[in-house]
Parts: structure tokens; C-alpha cells; sequence
């Protein structure tokens, strides 16, 4: 017998896997429906019950979906033992229970035995359960682990028999069907006739029983019909009676209370700053965030509300025109810090009263992140109970834990969650009535109000807001879909196929005037809002700065007996100053001494002592480890207190630094101290400063990245099912680095002032484009909406908070994916303004450099270098930087910067201070007139006599921002104070600051006597100046990097080229202009060699680099290290057997030798790469190896002897490597660049520099954006890595042309007569020079494509026509010897083509061709070459 049984119940368990004992996990039976069918197939019985409910209600939501309420089961039901036991006479007589979803259905049922005391007899009962039986038979894609999705019963229904059944979710209908499902399923032997336990006889039986798809019993599946509900007719209601209705409405104040910012990260929209200014346009007393479970824009909300015009206008004594007030929903779960269940809680607001509130409402965010993350940040009722004070709670939305028990499990329940939360939280708990128009919430509020009227709760009205504007509510569904990667074109709904979104266009911010009629027949919830406003009082979130404590050694601490902890501190700080100064200098002058004096009493003043000892101390620690720190970075090097206690290593008084310009005694805040290490030591000192303050005090700070223009773009297309060639297209139209809001806002004559012509171009394209009514126009303006929201949160690269106390109690904290600190919810504009100490340890990779090429120089030399004591007058540095050679040169690599230096010609370090401090946009233009005063060539003004002493040495430039400070205190009699703010109203156009000083600056000039059209000329080029004029502290610490790196160039120039091709192994597009520079200077770059190659990139003993074998891809550092000290041990590996009998084959496994094959480092074993993957029986030359190596390792270890007397081993036959072709040189290049990313034993185009360099005026990668090169002719080289022939639907033949250059790749389509002129040229390893034009396409001119027009082959090119060969020198380098050179070369090369001299004057920008009459030379490898040598010449081809 079978026995089919359905359920229907009161909900879902929140506990799958939960005990049946466990009864208040599972749900309720509200309805038992079953039928026995005998082994042929034939009905035996059918029965229905509903069940009257014995001390549960049937929830709303249970109820909408199987149509029995409560009063229904009440009326018409059958007591529950009553069922079991009619249910228990079927049990007995069946062999199989069967269902769709049985264990479901036997829980239920399992569980009401239990609760009845019955023994659960269904346990021991085998069990059929259609829905796994057919998963495959249905094969619905989309399930986890890319199996098929389990089929609903209606799928599987329509399967079957290709129609749908009615009544779904009525146990009878659904116990139908799932006959219906199980049989047919049994006679299409889907189902195993073995697994329903039938003989073959007996399932012969039943097939020749029902050779028919089985068809419906037809069985009356409703024999309880719905209760006929008696509608009164509604009492007709005469005018006046409606008027009074009207009049009810409340004249109170509305605000609203639960509102949700951007922060809500993709689940809200609203910016803070258009959150409050609709609140103040809406004249509400009060604003109030809520965001989930973060308090990322606690701060911004707060100085937003504190801080609008609306406030700061007040009278004294008049109250805040706009109160905020500040909270958080937050996911109550059971068990915060119980993670072997996803229980994501229910979503409570919580409202701060005052400060104190804040703290414990910051605190439970900051516990929900730490302790309760699982899927979601999650506190519960222990923790609520413990930081309840001071705060106002809410019911919530219909995702609050009441309403939630109100619709899904029962009312009895939810009286009881109310009773808890009225007793915790008394007066400061509110029933929140929200009607945005759904039955849901009008089941919900009826029962609230009940439960407030019953408890004497306060009600107050809300609208649940996610979005300012109803037409708002497209763009916030969008970012809904974004959040959840789906299309908007999914329908919202529960389950499989459906999409999470808001059932309708009402969660937004409505005005007061909206929410009064809304509330019109609950007056009362619009008033209570202003008593609960009553109970906020206004706070900040700014505070001074919190300083941890730094213990001072006990050594020193007898000396500050009754000091105090602050004055102790000041005097150990003066204590290590002067114990460094001595060592600093040989003398301690005057100068010096007021210098520190005056320093220390600033910072003594400031109450910051404590900051550089912080400083000094993890700086100290970090050398102490081997750790590289930098010479200092931004102002902090203005500090003679940094550099003797060794935070910074640069003079301050030799380079003229200025103290006030990184701590003004005038008007202190924190100065700002950051400090670079090696990328490598980074982690390890922070990890000391995590133990030394304790985890809970040190974090990182959180990052919002926030959707930029291109990825509203790319975002909302890919929601709107926009086609991603349509979206890239689009998305590419918006300018780099430009917002939407900014094109579309600013007028097109502002825009052309800082966008070029074809940005320009693109924009009105946009624009053009957003003005349609098509997919693409409302892509463009819906992603207008959501640009600037946050997408998702990091962390800073770099910065790092450390407090004197635990970071719980002072700010809302986090945790993230990618730190294993703590994170706080503050991000770093705000972090210092809520009090916290940050510091920026950054990894700077130069310093790894040096470090490096120290290490290095120390192995392969036995040299022990100290780059902080190289002489800074160096003349082979210096020639370095003369000729340009500052390629992998910190600051310096740039081509721009490298022609200025040609010019510049730097002999002295104050001249690479400069050159750091004008190369960037704006003081650039002072470049040449830098090289011209420098050079003698152009005279130096001044326009006062008095500026000479500080612009001498700049020529009398304004180069850096300490150079107007110096001035003003000397031309104006500024104090040190006046100066600082002077260089930083300058700098960020402050006009307040500038109104203030500017009258100040004119009266202390004419108090000197200097004349007042001085004065103004000198004030307006500070103005024009400063906004870019450079900190000389910070250029002066990066030109000395600079200057230890081209010391090392100049002097170890492989060992330093090794260093920087190990710092730019996993940049391959870094490291093929590197090796570029290497082979320039001669160093020779050999690939790896399992004799020669470490991890890391080394130099040989005839100064060659090797290639590290950490930059071969599938070669790991275990396996690395197994290589080098398997070598380092026992010598160098003689064979490839010798190789694989010695070395580990754990750590190098099959494609770790592949790998290393694949990228040259077995070449010296003369065997072809090629012989190493020549399979013979089945098994590759490595992997028969590998078998081999194995086998000796085995019988190492064993220490097996043979008969004669010699060992196992030695018996062992190492497999003979198969004899097979060798690779072509494309092939074996491509495999190579497959492994290594770039080409090591060559490239294919190297032979053809010079034809790349005068005959090619783009690259491939200059394709892959057409839009801005658009009707330009392009001429490109490559090699030709794959071919494909094909024909077009009608029969047309074109082809697939793929090439390759150094950079990138590309594919040409040829068609028609193109393809037949040049598929001569489709051959794999052709080079190819080919020319073309980008235009639109033909038959659809919104494309634009690369039309080739010409195809010819490299190696031709340069003798096919007769040219010109241009020989270029500048005027300032011709002397006898060049000539001389020139002579020898050109005498030796005769040919057809003409000699011409240009002779260029760059500082006059002007060139002179000089033609050669009699002298006609040859063009080839040898003459390039030759040429190429002498330096001061360059050649081209015209």
C-alpha cells in the first residue's frame, strides 16, 4: 500500500534542522489530506481533514495562501487527536509514504504525535518523495552546484501531463496531483519499480494496469468550502458626519522616523544632505536616519542636521529649528553568535535619546558586526537588554519581529514578543503604524492598535522610506536588482523565478500635509511624534582628539616623580630629541637648539608629545625588524623634532623646511604624520602595533566605494537587459573622471573649459542619446539617479587608528572581508573629527627596491651598504639624471620628465627638489624658463631685491608653498601663524581666509617701504601660483628616494634593474618596458634556470639577471624554495633526471615542471621543450618522469640493497626522452608568454624596432576605444598569432585576422574584395605592418569600425619606396668627435636613399634640415645598430 499524504500548516520552521521535539520551532497542522492506492495503481482510500486549532491562531499570511483562517478551523474543524488517530489506521496498513517534499510533510505530522504523546510511526516507514525522484527527469537548470533545481509540483505536473491543476496550496488538490505525479512517474520507471518495493512481476502488473499516462480521479478535493463571510452594508454616512471625519484630521507636526540613506548599501537612495534639506523643505521639527544595521553616515547625518543654515541662524536661546535625530534597524536574531543557522532576525528601529543613547546604539551596531555577522550583522535580546538605556525602539515595518509573528505565526505570539518589548523598554516603546496601501499592513496595524490600546502604548504614523520622490521609486528598484545581480524584467515575488522588490511606488519621503491625510482617522499618531521629538536632546559627534597613552620606559620615569603623565611625556620627547641631535649633528648650534626649543613648546602646547612618541616608537621598531622606512612624507619633515628622533631623515635646516607648515602654533589641530615602509615590512609593523595596543584599540578605516558615471552605466544596463556592446558603447561616451550630474548641470560653454574637443563631442552624443524614449535613453537617466551610491565597502590602503581605550566605547565599528582588524564605520573624512587618532603607514614598493638590491648587493658581493649615509653629491647619480637614464627611477620614469632632465642637465640635489615639486599640471609652464635661469641662458628677476634670499636657489621661481610662507613673514611681517594660513587659503581658494590676510599682507609690505604696485603684482601671482605650488617638505623626502635609486642605477645597475623587475612580477606590462631598459644599458635579462634562478629576480656572477622563478605562472614559492635549497645543499642539477631524483615532487608537482619547461629554465639540459610534453604510452616525457623521481625517492628512503650489493636506486632506468620535432619559434614564444605573460627568449617584432618607430603611429590597444580616433588614419604592426577562413550565411567568404604586438591583441574582420586582396597575408608568425582608417560602418552608422586598407609585410618596408633618413642632433651636443662618428657610419653604408642632418635647438623650439647632395645610403640591420650607438643621434624615416 501507498499512503500520499499533504499538509498544510501555520508556516515554516525557522529551524530545519531542529528536533520534532523541539515544538516551538515547528509549525502547526491546519490541514491532513491523504489517499492509499494499492500496488496496481488503484485508490483504496481518501480522506480530509481540517483541524481545530488547540492554542494557536492561523496566521494571516498562512492563511492567504491555503485559504483556512482561523475562524474557519475553529468552525468547521476536527479536534487534532481525532485526525492522528484515523490517520494512524492508514499508517499501519501502508509499506511507502509518498509526497512532494515528504520530509516536510513528516515533520509536521511527526511533530503533532509527539506533541499528543503518540509515538511517531511515520519514522520507521520507507519514504518516496517525488520532488528528488524527478529532478533529473525534469532537468530545471539553476541548481547549486550547477546540478538541476528540485521541480515545484506544478512543474512537475506540466512535465507530466503538460497541464497545470488547480487548487495548489490545499492538501487535498495537492495530494491529487501528487497521485497523479507518483503513479506515472512509477509507469515511466522514473521512479525504480525496485524502489517502490514491487517484484518484476508485479510492476508488469501494474504497467499492463495502466498503459496510459494515468489520467485525474476526479475526486471532490474541497468538501470544506470557504465560509461565507455576511457583509453588512455600510451605514450610509451623511456629509456632515464625513466632515467630522475631516476634521479629525491632526494639526500637529509630522516628521518622519524611519528613513534610510544611501548608506543602507543598494537598499536605499537618498543622499544625507537631500535627506535633510527635504526635511527642512517640508518644514519638519525633526529628521531622523535609520539606516540597516550600519551607522556609516551616523556622523555626516548629524553634522549635516547641526550644521544646516536652518540652525546655525538661530537667536540665543531659540531651539533648533531641525532636530536629528540618529538611528539604527538592527537584525534581532535568537542567538547573535550562533552561526550553525542562517537566522537573519527581524529588522527593529532604534532611536538614540541623547549621547549616552548614541554609545549603547553604536555599541549594539558595532556587536552585531563583530559577534553576530552571519550573512547579515546580527544582535539579539541579551545584548538589547544590556545597552537598552537611552533608547527609543519602534515596532518596526512588516519585517519587525511583532508584525512578523502577527502575519506568519500566530497573534498569541505576538502578544507575548509585545509584552517583552513594552517591559524592557516601558514609555520608550512605540507601536509603529506604517500604510503604504498593503492588506499586510492593514491586518498588522489592526492588531497593533489592539495590542496598544490593550497595553497603554503609544502609536505613532510612519512611512518606511527608501527613496525622496515617488519617481524615484524605477531608480530604487534598479538598485535593488543591482544588489541582488538580477533583471528588472524578473517578476517580484517569493521562490524560484522571482525577484525580491517593493510591492509598490509609496516607501518615499511624504510631506507632512500627505501623512496627516493619511493618519486622518488616527489623529493621535501624528501628535505622539512630537512628544517622542520631546525626548531627543541634540548631541555632537565632534570631539578633540584622543591621544593612547604611551607608556614611557621605567628607566626614565624616577626623573618625572609628581610631572604628571602629560608633562612626563613632554620631557621624555625633549629627552630623545636632544639624545638624537647629538647624534644628527656635530654640533648642536644656537640655531639648532632654538629650533627644537621652539618646536617642542609648540607640541608640548598642543598636547600632541604624545603623537611623535607614538610615532618615534612603532618607527624605531620597524628598523629594529629589518623593516625599511622612509625618509619622511608631507610635511612632517618640516620637523626637527621628526628628525632627531628619527621619524623623518631629512635635514629641516638644510633644506630650509618649515615647522609651521606641518604644526602651526598659532592655530593647532593634529598635525598629520605618515610614515612610508617597504610593501613587504607593512604588515609586519602593524601587526607589532596590534600587539602592543591590543586588537580592540587598533582598526582600519572603512571605504564607501560609490558607483562612478561609467558604472551607474554598466550597472543599471545590465538590470535593464541593455546589450553589453550597447552599454560599453554608452558608458564609454562619459569622459574620464567626470560625473553625470556635472555634464548634464554645468552649460556646455563652462564644459568646454575642462573637457577636449572629442569629450566634448561624446557628451552631446550622450545627451542626444537621453533625450529618446528607447532602453538606451532610460539607462542614461536612470543611472543619472543612481550615480554616486555606494556600491560596497573596503578598506584604507593605509590608515590606521590606535586609541587609548577600547574603539567599542567610542565610535561604531566593523569588520571586512578583506582585514583581519577591526574596521570602524567612519570613514577618513570623518574619523579625526569623531576623535580618533589616525595614522597613514603606507607600502611604499621603491623602498622594497632599494631594500632588494641591498639584499643583493650583500649575497652576490659581500657589500653592506647604508643608502642613508651615500654622499648626495655623487657625479655618476648625477650623470644618471643628465642623461635621462631614469627609467624605474622613482618620480623621475616618466617620458616627460626625462626630456626636462636632458634639458635641465641636474648637478646638485636641490635641483631634483625642483624638478619633483614643477612636474605636474600647472607649474610645468615654469619648466623651461627653471632650465633657462639655471643654465645662464635667460636672467634671473626678482620683484623685490629682498625675495633673493629665498628664491635663489629656485632662480628666482616660486616653486614651493614654504617659499610664500617665508616671504610673507618677511615682506609683511606675518608671524609663523598668519604664514601657514596664508599658504592654505591660497592653496584651496579659502576667499574667507584671503579677505582676512590680504589686507594684512598690504599694510606689513608698505610698513617696509616696498611699493604698493609691487605688492599687488606679487599678491595676484600668489594667487594665481599657490593653488599648485608644492609642499618642498614632501618633494624633498621623494627627490632623496629618487636620488638612492639612481645611485644604485649608477653604480649596480643590474642588481638594482634585478630589484625592480622582482617588485613588477605580477605586472607583466610593467616588466616588458623594464626589460626594455635593461637590455638599453647593456644588462642582459636571461629566462629562468632551475641552476641559476630564485624566487625572486637575481643577478648572476657575470652581472646578468635572472629571471625569478616566482614570475612563472603555476610555480609556486613552496616549490621554489624545494628547487633552491635542494640546489644550495647538494650543488647544481646536472640532468633533468638528476632533477627529478633530488627534488621534492610534493612541492613541484606536474604543472609546476610544466610550467617551468614551458618558460626555458630546463634549457640546459639540451633537450628541445618540445621532447618534455612527447607523450609515449599515453604519459608525457615530465609525467613518466615524475613516475621515476618517485620511484628513486621511494627506495632513498626504503634503503633497499640489491643482491650484488649496490642499492635499489641504482637499478632504477630513468625513461629515454622521446625524439620529436622542436617547436617553430611562435609556437615555443607563445607557450613561453602563455607561462612567464610576456616573451623572454625574444619577441617576434624586436627585429623591427625601427620600421615600429617610423612607419607605425598607434598600437593594437589604441582599438579598443574608437570613438575618440574617428576618421584618423592609423598605422599598426603585429604578429599574426591565428587565421580563420569563413563564409557568411549567403555564401561569402571573409576571414579572422588575429595579431598581436607587445601591449595587447586584436581581431580583423576582412570581407569582399579586402579579404580576397590580402589573404595572401593570412599566414600564422607573419609580421605585418597594416594601415586603416576608423569610420563608421557602412550599414549602421551608430558603430564605428578599424576599415584595413592596406596589408604589407614588416621586413619589406623600409627599401619598397625610396625615403629620407633623417639623422637628428641637438645643437648643443655637435662636436668633432660626433661628427667624426656620424662620418664613419654614413661612409660605410652607400645605398638610394637621402641623408638629412636636422639639427634641433629645443630651448628656441626650433630645427634646421640639412640635405645631403652626394651622399645616398642603404638602410639595414647593421646601419641601425650602428647608429643606435651614438648616444647624441636619433634616426628616422621620412
Amino acid at each position: 500500500m501507498y499512503l500520499i499524504f499533504d499538509t498544510e500548516t501555520t508556516g515554516l520552521p525557522q529551524n530545519w534542522k531542529a528536533p520534532l521535539t523541539d515544538f516551538d520551532n515547528w509549525p502547526r497542522l491546519v490541514q491532513l489530506a491523504w489517499q492509499v492506492h494499492d500496488l496496481e495503481g488503484k485508490l483504496v482510500d481518501v480522506k480530509n481533514y481540517i483541524i481545530k486549532p488547540e492554542g494557536f491562531d492561523i496566521p494571516f499570511n498562512a492563511s492567504k495562501i491555503h485559504g483556512i483562517s482561523t475562524e474557519r478551523a475553529l468552525q468547521e474543524g476536527m479536534p487534532l487527536l481525532e485526525v492522528l488517530e484515523i490517520f494512524m489506521q492508514d499508517i499501519e496498513k501502508a509499506k511507502f509514504v509518498v509526497g512532494h517534499n515528504i520530509s516536510f510533510d513528516n515533520s509536521i505530522v511527526g511533530c503533532e504525535f509527539l506533541r499528543k504523546s503518540i509515538p511517531n510511526l511515520l519514522q520507521s516507514i520507507p519514504a518516496i518523495d517525488t520532488k528528488n525522484d524527478a529532478t533529473d527527469f525534469c532537468k530545471i537548470p539553476g541548481g547549486r552546484g550547477g546540478k538541476f533545481k528540485w521541480p515545484s509540483l506544478t512543474e512537475l505536473h506540466e512535465k507530466l501531463f503538460e497541464s497545470t491543476f488547480s487548487q495548489a496550496h490545499n492538501a487535498s488538490a495537492d495530494v491529487e496531483a501528487t497521485a497523479r505525479c507518483f503513479l506515472e512517474l512509477l509507469r515511466l520507471d522514473v521512479i525504480s519499480y525496485s524502489k517502490a518495493g514491487m517484484s518484476t512481476e508485479q510492476f508488469q502488473a501494474y504497467k499492463d494496469k495502466n498503459p496510459n499516462p494515468v489520467e485525474l480521479i476526479g475526486l471532490d478535493t474541497q468538501p470544506y468550502q470557504p465560509i461565507k463571510e455576511i457583509h453588512q452594508k455600510p451605514e450610509e454616512t451623511n456629509e456632515v458626519e464625513l466632515e467630522k471625519v475631516k476634521l479629525q484630521k491632526s494639526d500637529s507636526s509630522f516628521a518622519h522616523l524611519h528613513l534610510h540613506s544611501q548608506y543602507s548599501v543598494l537598499q536605499a537612495t537618498p543622499k544625507i544632505n537631500h535627506l535633510v534639506q527635504k526635511a527642512v523643505d517640508e518644514n519638519m521639527p525633526a529628521v531622523t536616519l535609520t539606516d540597516h544595521s550600519n551607522m556609516f553616515g551616523a556622523f555626516k547625518f548629524m553634522d549635516a542636521v547641526l550644521n544646516h543654515p536652518i540652525n546655525k541662524e538661530l537667536n540665543k536661546g531659540e531651539q533648533m529649528k531641525l532636530k536629528p535625530i540618529l538611528g539604527c534597524e538592527l537584525n534581532v536574531c535568537k542567538n547573535h553568535q550562533d552561526k550553525s543557522v542562517q537566522d537573519n532576525g527581524a529588522q527593529i528601529p532604534f532611536l538614540a535619546k541623547n549621547k549616552n543613547g548614541y554609545h549603547n546604539l553604536s555599541k549594539l551596531s558595532s556587536l552585531a558586526y563583530v559577534n553576530g555577522f552571519y550573512y547579515v550583522p546580527r544582535v539579539d535580546k541579551t545584548l538589547i537588554a544590556e545597552y537598552k538605556e537611552d533608547l527609543i525602539t519602534l515596532t518596526g515595518s512588516l519585517y519587525g519581529v511583532i508584525p512578523n509573528l502577527i502575519l506568519n505565526v500566530g497573534e498569541k505570539q505576538a502578544e507575548e514578543e509585545f509584552k517583552w518589548w513594552h517591559d524592557m523598554f516601558g514609555d520608550d516603546f512605540y507601536v509603529e503604524i506604517i500604510k503604504h496601501g498593503l492588506e499586510e499592513e492593514e491586518h498588522v496595524n489592526k492588531v497593533l492598535i489592539q495590542f496598544a490600546k490593550k497595553y497603554g502604548v503609544k502609536i505613532i504614523a510612519s512611512n518606511n522610506v527608501y527613496y525622496l520622490e515617488k519617481e524615484d521609486a524605477n531608480a530604487h528598484d534598479i538598485l535593488l536588482c543591482v544588489k541582488d545581480g538580477e533583471q528588472q524584467s524578473t517578476s517580484i515575488g517569493k521562490g524560484r523565478g522571482f525577484r525580491f522588490g517593493f510591492p509598490n511606488e509609496e516607501f518615499y519621503f511624504k510631506s507632512s500635509f500627505q501623512m496627516q491625510e493619511l493618519f486622518s482617522e488616527l489623529p493621535e499618531a501624528i501628535e505622539n511624534i512630537e512628544e517622542l521629538i520631546a525626548k531627543i536632546e541634540p548631541y555632537s559627534l565632534k570631539t578633540e582628539v584622543l591621544l593612547p597613552a604611551f607608556d614611557i620606559p621605567e628607566s626614565f620615569t624616577e626623573k618625572l616623580k609628581n610631572k604628571g603623565k602629560e608633562k612626563g611625556e613632554d620631557l621624555y620627547l625633549k629627552h630623545l630629541t636632544y639624545k638624537g641631535a647629538k647624534l644628527r649633528y656635530k654640533e648642536i648650534t644656537q640655531e639648532i637648539e632654538d629650533r627644537i626649543e621652539l618646536e617642542l613648546k609648540t607640541i608640548a602646547k598642543s598636547g600632541y608629545p604624545g603623537y611623535f612618541l607614538i610615532v618615534q616608537d612603532f618607527v624605531a621598531q620597524a628598523r629594529k625588524m629589518n623593516v625599511s622606512v622612509g625618509p619622511g612624507r608631507g610635511s612632517a619633515a618640516g620637523s626637527i623634532v621628526a628628525y632627531c628622533t628619527g621619524i623623518t631623515n631629512v635635514d629641516p635646516l638644510k633644506y630650509d623646511l618649515l615647522f609651521e607648515r606641518f604644526l602651526n602654533p598659532e592655530r593647532v589641530s593634529l598635525p598629520d604624520i605618515d610614515i612610508d615602509f617597504d610593501d613587504e615590512g607593512r604588515g609586519r609593523i602593524i601587526d607589532w602595533v596590534v600587539n602592543k595596543y591590543g586588537k580592540d584599540q587598533v582598526a582600519q578605516i572603512i571605504t564607501y566605494g560609490t558607483m562612478a558615471a561609467r558604472s551607474a552605466i554598466r550597472d543599471t544596463a545590465r538590470v535593464l537587459d541593455l546589450p553589453l556592446h550597447e552599454a560599453d558603447r554608452v558608458a564609454k561616451l562619459v569622459p574620464d573622471l567626470t560625473k553625470l550630474k556635472k555634464l548634464f548641470d554645468t552649460p556646455i560653454e563652462e564644459l568646454k573649459k575642462s573637457l577636449q574637443g572629442d569629450q566634448i563631442a561624446n557628451f552631446k552624443l550622450l545627451k542626444e542619446l537621453s533625450e529618446g524614449d528607447d532602453l538606451i535613453a532610460e539607462t542614461i537617466n536612470q543611472a543619472r539617479k543612481l550615480e554616486g551610491s555606494v556600491r560596497n565597502v573596503g578598506t584604507h590602503a593605509c590608515g590606521v587608528i590606535i586609541t587609548p581605550e577600547p574603539l567599542i566605547d567610542l565610535i561604531p565599528i566593523a569588520t571586512a572581508k578583506d582585514s583581519q582588524l577591526l574596521v570602524t564605520q567612519f570613514d577618513n573624512g570623518v574619523v579625526e573629527k569623531a576623535g580618533l587618532l589616525k595614522m597613514d603607514f603606507l607600502g611604499l614598493k621603491n623602498l622594497t627596491i632599494i631594500k632588494d638590491c641591498i639584499k643583493i648587493l650583500k649575497a652576490l658581493h659581500n657589500i653592506d651598504l647604508d643608502i642613508d649615509t651615500i654622499p648626495l653629491d655623487d657625479k655618476k647619480t648625477f650623470e644618471v639624471f643628465q642623461r635621462a637614464d631614469t627609467k624605474g627611477i622613482f618620480q623621475f620614469s616618466s617620458d616627460g620628465m626625462r626630456s626636462h632632465l636632458k634639458q635641465l642637465k641636474p648637478d646638485k640635489f636641490d635641483d631634483l627638489i625642483a624638478m619633483n615639486a614643477l612636474f605636474r599640471p600647472g607649474p610645468m609652464e615654469y619648466i623651461p624658463n627653471y632650465i633657462k635661469r639655471k643654465q645662464g641662458k635667460e636672467e634671473i628677476e626678482y620683484d623685490l631685491p629682498e625675495m633673493k634670499e629665498y628664491l635663489s636657489n629656485t632662480y628666482g621661481i616660486t616653486v614651493y608653498q614654504e617659499q610664500v610662507m617665508l616671504l610673507s613673514q618677511k615682506l609683511a611681517n606675518f608671524s609663523k601663524g598668519d604664514a601657514d594660513m596664508l599658504r592654505k587659503g591660497m592653496g584651496k581658494k579659502i576667499k574667507s581666509i584671503l579677505d582676512e590676510l590680504k589686507p594684512k599682507f598690504y599694510d606689513g609690505c608698505k610698513s617696509n617701504g616696498f611699493d604698493e604696485s609691487k605688492i599687488e603684482k606679487i599678491w595676484t601671482d600668489w594667487e594665481a601660483f599657490t593653488s599648485y605650488a608644492f609642499n618642498k617638505s614632501h618633494s624633498t623626502c621623494y627627490a632623496l628616494i629618487a636620488y638612492q635609486t639612481a645611485y644604485l642605477k649608477a653604480h649596480y645597475p643590474a642588481e638594482l634593474m634585478a630589484a625592480i623587475l622582482t617588485n613588477h612580477m605580477k605586472d607583466i606590462k610593467g616588466i616588458t618596458p623594464l626589460m626594455e631598459e635593461c637590455k638599453r644599458m647593456g644588462v642582459k635579462v636571461l629566462g629562468p634556470d632551475v641552476n641559476e634562478s630564485f624566487y625572486k629576480f637575481a643577478v648572476n656572477k657575470k652581472g646578468e639577471i635572472r629571471f625569478g622563478l616566482g614570475a612563472v605562472k603555476g610555480v609556486g614559492k613552496a616549490a621554489v624554495e624545494a628547487i633552491v635549497d635542494e640546489r644550495k645543499e647538494n650543488g647544481n642539477y646536472t640532468s633533468f633526471d638528476d632533477f627529478v631524483k633530488r627534488i621534492d615532487l610534493r612541492a613541484a608537482n606536474k604543472r609546476t615542471l610544466e610550467s617551468i619547461t614551458l618558460s626555458g629554465g630546463f634549457d640546459l639540459f639540451t633537450l628541445l621543450r618540445s621532447q618534455y610534453f612527447e607523450k609515449t604510452k599515453e604519459l608525457s616525457y615530465i609525467e613518466q618522469m615524475i613516475k621515476f623521481g618517485n620511484k628513486v625517492q621511494d627506495t632513498k628512503s626504503s634503503n633497499q640493497v640489491d643482491m650484488f650489493g649496490d642499492t635499489a636506486e641504482a637499478s632504477l632506468q630513468a625513461p629515454i626522452a622521446p625524439n620529436t620535432h622542436p617547436w617553430s619559434t611562435m609556437e615555443m614564444l607563445s607557450k613561453e608568454k602563455e607561462v612567464v605573460g610576456i616573451y623572454i627568449s625574444g619577441h617576434p617584432l624586436d627585429d623591427y624596432k625601427f620600421e615600429i618607430n617610423n612607419f607605425c603611429n598607434a598600437e593594437l590597444s589604441t582599438l579598443r576605444n574608437l570613438i575618440p580616433i574617428l576618421g584618423k588614419d592609423l598605422s599598426i604592426s603585429g604578429v599574426v598569432t591565428n587565421v580563420e577562413h569563413k563564409e557568411t550565411k549567403n555564401g561569402k567568404k571573409y576571414g579572422v585576422l588575429y595579431l598581436e604586438d607587445y601591449h595587447d591583441n586584436f581581431r580583423f574582420f576582412i570581407f569582399g574584395d579586402d579579404y580576397i586582396n590580402f589573404k595572401a597575408f593570412f599566414n600564422e608568425s607573419w609580421l605585418l605592418y597594416v594601415k586603416g582608417k576608423v569610420q563608421k560602418r557602412l550599414y549602421n552608422e551608430d558603430q564605428l569600425e578599424f576599415k584595413v586598407k592596406d596589408i604589407q609585410l614588416l621586413s619589406e618596408l623600409v627599401d619598397k619606396d625610396v625615403r629620407n633618413i633623417v639623422l637628428e642632433v641637438d645643437i648643443n651636443d655637435i662636436t668633432d668627435d660626433l661628427i667624426h662618428k656620424i662620418e664613419t657610419v654614413t661612409n660605410k653604408n652607400g645605398g638610394k636613399h637621402s641623408l638629412i642632418i636636422q639639427i634641433n635647438n629645443n630651448q628656441k623650439k626650433y630645427a634646421l634640415e640639412l640635405l645631403s647632395r652626394n651622399r645616398k645610403l642603404n638602410i639595414d640591420k647593421q646601419f641601425i645598430q650602428e647608429i643606435e650607438k651614438i648616444r647624441e643621434v636619433g634616426l628616422k624615416i621620412t
